[in-house]
């Protein structure tokens, strides 16, 4: 009897074959050039197939690390496709919202050159000094969805976009200067593990969870990082207060064809400034769009947000020396080895017009860039080059994406790139391919390429690389994950430190699996063995044995610039008081309180148990907020102006109470008058030097009183 002929794989759909291995093989666990985790499979380890690794078109993957780059600090090759099918799967995930950096807050405004620098770079905006151009920037949250809060423990996006005279330069960064991962062959790995788990779709916008914590724990390159994440840096006070990087190494070249690499920093002229955990997730209840609206009332007043464009500048001599890869993303130079050189400013004026339009629509590219400014071999820009174009298409739905207006660039722009969905240009005539003749028969024939002008890539590639090889592995120098997470916990004062422990307990609190948290506490141990002992004493379990790492790690200078605290601004510029009265109150006192604060550069809110005309010592005055919606933990400092009578009414009213516990609890200025200490007394305030009378605020200002924190919390 003849067999009967197997069925077209074709005519089944069913895919059934095809889901997940088990995941409940043998593993044979070693590390890379660089201490990356290899978890691996026998060959001869069949069941079906399916406890192998492949891509989807069935195609067995050798290693899931590292991309493949030509030498070992080579650029990533185009030809790997294992990369490319991740990275494009990744991107295409979610429509329509943004995989990551979904939730952002945009705004107009000028970059004005302030040193010019043609010895470094032929940039056209860094020529001389005065040239402007226009910018976008958004910032924006990284694990949480569009609807999500402004205000959790995460990385903010950092992304401008310059519209200069030679095209869209689009430096699209973060508030920190380092990242997780040292490979874009692990960002969609990284990105599945902090958000929301699979299986229940939360937790939303939060790294506190299992598998975050498992992939970190395995993760070594991730812990320099983790420092950042878990310090104040994550909970920002505002927008107008973070930092901004570019992360990556890029590369200058001037008009000599000379090149050096460059790092980019935006400074904030209002100096950083952060919240305490308790008053992130207060904030996050009492107004979810807390940075959003910070921002665009700041701008709608008047008080134009800025930021100093700095650079690091250094040579691959310098490169060579040091005890770190300056091609890993992982990783900072000390602005004590190498200053920051200001070189121009950017202000935020005009608030978008329509935010779907514009700061929903708006595309950074990291590929966007203007001659003058060049790539690096690091591994995860490499990949980034490829993501971030791939995925517009699926969010804005047409390679036209360039056309929308948030997106034109401001120059001219011709080519020979034609139709596709929702093409809004109308090109004349048929030059739609060159090289063609038509000019000789009097037509149109389009534009072409100018070597002298045109952006042409820098040339060398052989800085400590050998070119002619094509490998999937990492520089040995990218081993040392430690240091710089040593260095950067070390530069914190105590009660950042505190601050970073208290956290890092907090997310691990929320860890289920006990093996998980017991692996991070001991990848701890090599950045600081207190770190450790605090957090396992903090989660009440037993100091882990210390993870051997990959390089051991060495102990550099600390540096203060990584720390907010040893920076801190006393001043009163661009931030927002609060000042609570009620009926009775001495208009004249409010009103010169108000008057000061404002000629300091600050704004006055004022606070009330309701927020219609309340009759004061000379008539009525309208609050800004009522009282229970404006709770202490959306102002950077508070002043009390209050009768006894009132103050003595408002002791039986909670959340009056609250209002200034908070205050207390999160270290902020309170200034008050006589009348007003019967509701502190009550509150729990006790005297010190952030407590002060109502005609000391201006000279105290809006400084966190930190020495306070040991008497209102216990922290790790």
């Amino acid at each position: 009897m003849p067999k009967k002929p197997r069925p077209s794989p074709a005519t089944d759909n069913s895919l059934a074959a095809h889901q997940p291995g088990s995941g409940q093989m043998a593993l044979k666990v070693d590390k890379g050039n660089a201490g990356e985790l290899h978890q691996h499979i026998a060959a001869d380890d069949e069941r079906d197939g399916r406890a192998h690794l492949t891509d989807n078109f069935g195609h067995r993957i050798a290693d899931n690390q590292n991309s493949l780059r030509a030498g070992t600090r080579g650029p990533t090759l185009l030809e790997d496709f294992v990369l490319r099918e991740k990275i494009f799967h990744f991107d295409h995930e979610r429509i329509p919202e943004r995989i990551v950096h979904a939730r952002g807050s945009g705004a107009h405004g000028v970059f004005e050159c302030t040193h010019a620098i043609p010895e470094l770079t032929k940039a056209d905006i860094f020529q001389e000094v005065g040239k402007t151009c226009p910018v976008f920037v958004r910032f924006s949250t990284v694990a949480g969805g569009a609807g999500s809060v402004d205000t959790p423990r995460d990385v903010r996006g950092f992304a401008v976009k310059l519209y200069t005279e030679a095209g869209n330069w689009d430096l699209v960064g973060n508030n920190i200067p380092v990242f997780f991962i040292q490979d874009a062959m692990k960002f969609p790995d990284l990105v599945h593990s902090v958000k929301m788990e699979a299986d229940r779709g939360y937790p939303q916008a939060a790294s506190a969870h299992d598998t975050f914590w498992d992939f970190i724990s395995l993760m070594p390159e991730s812990f320099h990082m983790i420092m950042w994440a878990m310090s104040d840096r994550a909970i920002p006070r505002s927008f107008r207060t973070i930092e901004g990087f570019g992360v990556h190494t890029f590369r200058f070249v001037n008009a000599k064809g000379q090149s050096k690499f460059v790092k980019f920093h935006w400074k904030p002229v209002l100096g950083l400034q952060s919240t305490t955990w308790d008053e992130a997730v207060k904030i996050a209840g009492a107004d979810p769009d807390y940075l959003r609206r910070d921002l665009y009332e700041a701008i709608d007043a008047g008080d134009f947000p800025q930021w100093d464009l700095g650079i690091q500048v250094f040579d691959e001599a310098f490169s060579a020396k040091q005890p770190y890869d300056v091609l890993d993303a992982t990783k900072l130079i000390p602005e004590e080895d190498v200053p920051v050189e200001i070189v121009g400013r950017m202000t935020l004026n005009r608030n978008p017009d329509n935010f779907f339009a514009e700061t929903e629509q708006v595309a950074y590219l990291p590929s966007n860039i203007v001659p003058g400014i060049d790539f690096s071999n690091d591994p995860l820009l490499q990949g980034r080059l490829f993501s971030y174009l791939d995925t517009q298409k699926s969010r804005l739905g047409t390679t036209n994406f360039h056309q929308i207006p948030i997106n034109a660039p401001k120059c001219p722009f011709h080519n020979f790139q034609r139709d596709g969905m929702m093409q809004t240009l109308v090109p004349k005539g048929r030059a739609n391919y060159e090289p063609n003749s038509l000019a000789e028969a009097g037509e149109d024939a389009g534009p072409r390429a100018c070597p002298e002008t045109g952006f042409t890539t820098f040339p060398a590639n052989g800085e400590r690389n050998d070119p002619t090889e094509k490998l999937r592995v990492r520089a040995a120098l990218f081993a040392d994950h430690f240091s710089q997470a040593r260095l950067f916990y070390r530069s914190q004062t105590g009660n950042e430190q505190a601050h970073i422990a208290s956290a890092l307990v907090f997310e691990l609190s929320k860890v289920t699996l006990d093996h998980v948290r017991a692996r991070v506490v001991g990848q701890l141990r090599n950045i600081d063995e207190d770190l450790a002992k605090r957090v396992a004493n903090g989660l009440a379990i037993d100091l882990p044995a210390r993870i051997k790492p990959a390089k051991t790690p060495i102990d550099m200078a600390p540096s203060d610039a990584l720390s907010i605290q040893k920076d801190a601004r006393p001043d009163v510029r661009g931030r927002k008081v609060a000042i609570l009265f009620a009926e009775g109150s001495d208009a004249s006192a409010i009103d010169k309180l108000k008057k000061q604060i404002e000629k300091a550069g600050g704004s006055a809110f004022l606070v009330a148990p309701k927020v219609g005309g309340i009759p004061v010592s000379t008539g009525l005055l309208k609050a800004d907020g009522q009282l229970a919606g404006s709770p202490s933990v959306l102002f950077d400092a508070v002043a009390s102006v209050l009768t006894a009578a009132a103050a003595e009414k408002l002791t039986r009213e909670g959340t009056a109470v609250q209002w200034f516990m908070d205050a207390y609890g999160h270290c902020k200025t309170i200034a008050h008058d006589e009348a007003s200490q019967v509701l502190l007394d009550k509150a729990g305030v006790e005297p010190d030097e952030g407590i002060v009378a109502l005609a000391d605020f201006i000279k105290v200002g809006t400084q966190r009183h930190w020495d306070r924190e040991p008497k209102v919390r216990d922290l790790a």
